[in-house]
């Protein structure tokens, strides 16, 4: 079995990577001005310029729909390589549950996002272009209680992801089990200093990602 992901899994885990930091600081961009209040103590940023912001933000918001459940799609079918076999079993556990935990909250932001901006009666500029009419009806109570949640989905998302970069780095600078050479580099040919072979973990744990 191969020990490292395939090329479609690695381009999916590096597209939703870029898309959202993109996406991440445009959102903390939008309701900085909203939260304090007052334009004046930002010196260059107007009402224009976040309106801007607002329009990306839901533009790519559109994207990630698409992109989020077809990468959750391929991880459904594709089978995710072994772990490495010195990774004891419990800590396997815990990275296989916390990598379905982060596909979880990246399904429930990107459609509590929309909810938020659709359920208001907003515009989806991107779709609307595309002929894409609403898949959803006005419904501002809803809509409010999905901007909660779309919140603090993020924040806990952006919380797993600064653990789950912690731990790779973990194993590849103090472990140096070649867990970054997974799903290193983005594209080409398998890492020549990863091994082909070995014995299956204990559990026969599985990454899903």
């Amino acid at each position: 079995m191969n020990d490292r992901y395939g090329a479609g899994a690695r381009f999916f885990h590096w597209l939703v990577v870029l898309l959202f930091l993109a996406q991440v600081p445009a959102g903390i961009a939008m309701v900085v001005p909203a939260q304090m209040g007052d334009f004046a103590v930002l010196p260059g940023v107007e009402q224009r310029t976040i309106d801007v912001i607002y329009i990306f933000h839901k533009g790519l918001g559109a994207v990630l729909i698409v992109v989020v459940f077809a990468r959750l799609l391929w991880r459904l079918t594709h089978p995710a390589p072994r772990w490495p076999p010195s990774m004891p079993a419990l800590e396997q556990r815990i990275a296989t549950q916390t990598h379905w935990v982060m596909y979880l909250l990246m399904v429930v932001a990107v459609v509590t996002g929309y909810v938020h901006v659709v359920g208001l009666g907003f515009p989806m500029e991107l779709l609307n272009a595309m002929g894409i009419p609403p898949l959803i009806p006005r419904m501002e109570r809803a809509a409010v209680i999905s901007s909660f949640v779309h919140r603090f989905t993020v924040i806990l998302l952006m919380g797993l992801v600064a653990i789950h970069i912690a731990e790779v780095f973990r194993h590849h600078w103090v472990l140096k089990d070649d867990i970054l050479g997974r799903m290193w580099p983005p594209f080409g040919a398998r890492n020549p200093y990863a091994p082909t072979s070995g014995p299956r973990s204990p559990t026969g744990g599985v990454a899903p990602d």
